[in-house]
């Protein structure tokens, strides 16, 4: 029978030197991935690209972080997946304001992909037929119900630009 140990004694210092490499090799992986964990500042400059694009992976690249950050920070702060809501809500806003601004006098130095824009918004009216609920306190239904009704009127409004395209000239 020995009574020698199984395993050799380490010191203190070997076992936490042990643990940072773990933790060194997570932060470069991290940053090999884009995600800087020094900059705190990211968050702002995240939320205000994902407002003007509401594209996800774009925001997080001008934000230099990797867009599985954001998704975590999202589902770990409350309060960030609030103000991410909040940033598409309004960036899709803005979509319907550029898009009916576009349909009511078309400028043809400006380009605008009337099909693709009004199926975005549709696709996405249920997130934003909740949050205005929220917002106005207002039915989710009757927010649905303004939506389709817009997107309605947004449709006949093309579909009345593209007839007068369609007309030839009367002075030729």
């Amino acid at each position: 029978m020995t009574t020698a140990p199984k395993e050799p004694k380490t010191s203190a210092r070997a076992r936490k030197a042990r643990g940072k490499s773990t933790s060194l090799k997570a932060t470069q992986q991290m940053r090999e991935e884009g995600d800087n964990p020094g900059d705190r500042h990211w968050r702002t400059r995240f939320l205000d690209h994902l407002v003007a694009t509401s594209n996800i992976a774009a925001s997080a690249r001008q934000a230099n972080v990797s867009p599985g950050r954001a998704y975590r920070t999202r589902h770990n702060d409350p309060e960030f997946a609030a103000k991410w809501q909040a940033a598409l809500a309004e960036g899709y806003m803005n979509l319907e304001m550029e898009l009916l601004c576009y349909l009511r006098s078309p400028n043809p130095e400006q380009k605008m992909d009337v099909a693709n824009a009004i199926r975005l918004l549709t696709l996405h009216r249920q997130s934003v037929a909740q949050r205005r609920a929220q917002v106005d306190d207002r039915s989710e239904q009757e927010v649905l119900d303004s939506i389709d009704a817009m997107i309605d009127e947004m449709r006949t409004r093309a579909a009345a630009n593209a007839a007068l395209d369609d007309e030839p000239d009367e002075q030729a």
